[in-house]
C-alpha cells in the first residue's frame, strides 16, 4: 500500500512502507491513516484500461511479510496463475528506497532487471510523491507499474483472468454471493486488516483504545459468525476467507505484541484458531506462508515502535500443523473444483520447523 507514510508494511505493505530515510521511525508517532492505490488501473478480459489479460505479460511483486500481498499470492495459488503471472519477491527488510530485489543474485529482479521496485513506480510516473507499495503487477515489457489496487487486483485474478485459470479452479467470488461478501469483506477490512494497523500505530492512547476495541469486537462478531460455519460465506473458501486469513495468520506472530492487540491471543479464541488452521492446512494458503519474513519485517523494519529491532524467539509455531475438526462442519474447500498442484519448487516457503 502507500499510505503517505504513515505504514510500513506491506500494509505498509500494501501501503508500503513509503521512501524515505525518517519512514521507519515515524511509526507510532502521528495519526495513521491508510491511502487509496493511487496507480488503478485494471488488467481486464477485454483490456479496457489499454492492459488486456495476456499470459507472461506481467509480473506480480510481493513481500511475504505483507498481509495484502499475501491475498495475491493465495489466489494466484489457487486459481493456478502460477505459469500466467510471473512472481518477485522482495526482501522483507525494507532500506529508505523501500521494497528491494536483495534476495535474488547481484540484487537485482531476474525478470525486470531493476534492483527497487520504486524503478517500476518511476518508469510510470516520474517523481510519484506517494510510497512504494505492494503489491504491485508490473508490465514486462515497459517495465511499468500497472497497478497497485490492493483490493483490485484479486478480485480480478477470480472474474478477469479466467481464460487462464488451470482446470478445477474455484470460484473466488460467485456472483450470486458477491453482495453477501462484500459486505463481510468491507467490516473485515475496516476492524481488523486495516484494525491492527490503526492500533499499532496509534499515536495518543485515546486512538489506540478505539482501534483495539472496534478490532476485537469484530473478531468475537466474526467468531460468532463462524462457530456454525466452515466458511465466511457460503459452503466454500471465496475471498472473504483470504482477506480474513492474512491477517489472522500475523496475529499471535507479530499483531498481538508488536502491535498491541493484546486482549487475548487467536490461539485463546478456539473458534478463529480452528478456523484459521483449516485455511493454513488447505493447499494454496499456508504454503504461501512464511513466518520468518513476517516476524523480521514487523519488528525489524518498524523502529518508531521497536527501536531495538529485536525480534521475538515465539510464539510456537507448531500448533498450525495439528487436527482442527473444522470439516466436522461440512463445507467444500474449492465446490465444484480441486485444490491446486504442488508448490513450484523456486516458491517454496521457510518451513515452520526453520523458524
Amino acid at each position: 500500500m502507500s499510505d503517505t507514510g504513515t505504514d510500513s508494511d506491506t500494509g505498509t505493505e500494501t501501503t508500503t512502507e513509503s521512501a524515505g530515510s525518517d519512514g521507519n521511525t515515524s511509526y507510532g508517532h502521528k495519526p495513521f491513516k491508510r491511502s487509496r492505490s493511487h496507480f488503478a488501473d485494471r488488467i481486464t478480459a477485454d483490456g479496457r484500461d489499454a492492459w488486456p489479460v495476456e499470459p507472461g505479460r506481467y509480473r506480480l511483486v510481493v513481500s511475504r511479510a505483507c498481509p495484502w500481498a499475501s491475498r495475491a499470492l493465495v489466489s494466484r495459488r489457487l486459481l493456478g496463475l502460477e505459469d500466467a503471472l510471473s512472481l518477485a519477491v522482495t526482501d522483507p527488510i525494507q532500506d529508505d528506497r523501500s521494497w528491494r530485489f536483495t534476495l535474488d543474485p547481484d540484487d537485482r529482479d531476474p525478470v525486470l532487471g531493476i534492483r527497487y521496485l520504486s524503478e517500476a513506480y518511476d518508469a510510470r510516473e516520474r517523481d510519484y510523491p506517494g510510497g512504494v507499495s505492494v503489491p504491485a503487477i508490473v508490465d514486462v515489457p515497459s517495465g511499468k507499474l500497472v497497478t497497485n489496487d490492493y483490493q483490485q487486483i484479486t478480485l480480478d485474478l477470480a472474474t478477469e483472468w479466467t481464460a487462464l485459470h488451470r482446470p478445477g479452479a474455484p470460484d473466488l467470488y460467485p456472483e450470486p454471493l458477491r453482495a453477501e461478501i462484500d459486505e463481510v469483506m468491507d467490516g473485515i477490512y475496516r476492524d481488523i486488516n486495516n484494525g491492527v494497523y490503526k492500533a499499532g500505530f496509534a499515536s495518543t492512547q485515546e486512538d489506540y483504545a478505539d482501534a483495539c476495541t472496534a478490532l476485537f469486537a469484530r473478531l468475537d462478531q466474526v467468531s460468532a459468525r463462524l462457530a456454525d460455519r466452515r466458511y465466511l460465506v457460503g459452503d466454500t473458501i471465496t475471498e472473504a476467507d483470504i482477506r480474513l486469513f492474512t491477517t489472522l495468520v500475523r496475529f499471535d506472530a507479530v499483531y498481538h505484541g508488536h502491535f498491541k492487540c493484546n486482549r487475548n491471543k487467536l490461539t485463546e479464541d478456539p473458534v478463529l484458531w480452528a478456523y484459521v488452521r483449516d485455511l493454513y492446512q488447505t493447499p494454496g494458503f499456508g504454503d504461501t506462508v512464511d513466518f520468518d519474513h513476517i516476524k523480521r519485517h514487523y519488528y525489524q523494519v518498524h523502529t518508531g515502535i521497536n527501536p531495538t529491532g529485536i525480534v521475538p524467539l515465539g510464539p510456537d509455531l507448531s500448533g498450525w500443523t495439528t487436527p482442527h475438526h473444522r470439516e466436522q462442519l461440512g463445507g467444500r474447500p474449492f465446490g465444484d473444483g480441486t485444490p491446486p498442484g504442488p508448490v513450484r519448487e523456486d516458491e517454496r516457503v521457510t518451513p515452520i520447523d526453520q523458524v
